[in-house]
């Protein structure tokens, strides 16, 4: 059977509860159909690049699908019935990925430490902070300072 890779968007004020019950129903067609779904990630609430339907933020889920063809486009015909639903789209692959998707993996990365210890940026200002080094706040920079030294010379 082909395989595919499915994810679909959810509007963002159901609940990810609501969103685990659409999933069981999706899943639910495709085996009703001769198909099986290997993996489920939930990727969260995420923001989109521009509005869809009204909705700045929308659920996001992965479903890795071993099914016919006459599976998938009922999945689809379900999808476009549901007004949850904003967005989905179904890709077929030479095989499927067994481990955490690349979405997965990059929440891991944010997880971490701000820049962690790779040594850029002293403070934690990195490229771009603005840190500036001796500048002031007001964006000039500051008169040279006069040692006592100078000060007891001048006098």
């Amino acid at each position: 059977m082909p395989l595919y890779e499915h994810i679909y968007l959810a509007r963002q004020d159901v609940t990810s509860q609501q969103v685990e019950t659409m999933t069981d129903a999706f899943k639910a067609v495709i085996e009703a159909n001769g198909g099986k779904v290997s993996k489920v990630e939930p990727w969260g609430v995420k923001t989109l690049a521009y509005r869809i339907k009204k909705n700045r933020k929308a659920h996001f889920t992965l479903l890795n699908i071993d099914a016919p063809a006459a599976a998938v486009a009922e999945m689809e015909r379900q999808m476009r019935i549901n007004e949850d639903v904003l967005r989905f789209m179904t890709v077929k692959v030479e095989e499927l990925e067994e481990g955490p998707s690349a979405m997965l993996q990059k929440r891991d990365r944010d997880d971490r430490d701000e820049r962690g210890d790779r040594g850029f940026g002293g403070g934690g200002r990195g490229f771009g902070g603005g840190g500036g080094g001796s500048r002031s706040p007001s964006g000039r920079a500051p008169r040279p300072r006069r040692d006592e030294n100078e000060a007891e010379e001048a006098i």
